[in-house]
């Protein structure tokens, strides 16, 4: 078999309410990963060409529900089902990453991302 010509990685880590670094997945349902799977299916695109998987935690939690596109390596922050569609025709069928859900390189595994919240002294 071919290798993947994209792989969506959709983060489907769960912890308790209230935690300080949230939750991807809250009701442990992988929502946001099945729709993605649905949608590339209504899109006619074959799980053997775009395959989408939930993944474990992806470190970005502040930054959640998060998704990376491979072999792009581009991450995504602040996904939610409205946005799948986009992601879909315009990052996977046109090469396009959607800027506005992009995460930038200077967020990712920062301790000084905007994002993060700030310790207390």
């Amino acid at each position: 078999m071919p290798k993947f010509e994209k792989h969506i990685f959709v983060c489907a880590n769960q912890r308790e309410p209230g935690h300080p670094r949230g939750s991807c997945d809250p009701t442990g349902e992988a929502s946001l990963q099945k729709l993605f799977k649905k949608k590339l299916a209504e899109h006619g695109i074959r799980g053997d060409v775009v395959r989408a998987n939930k993944s474990g935690c992806l470190e970005q939690c502040e930054h959640g529900p998060t998704v990376v596109v491979y072999p792009d390596a581009v991450w995504y922050g602040f996904v939610d089902e409205s946005d799948v569609n986009e992601i879909i025709e315009s990052h996977i069928i046109g090469n396009r990453p959607v800027a506005r859900l992009v995460l930038p390189d200077s967020c990712l595994n920062s301790a000084t991302c905007a994002h993060k919240p700030r310790k207390q002294p």
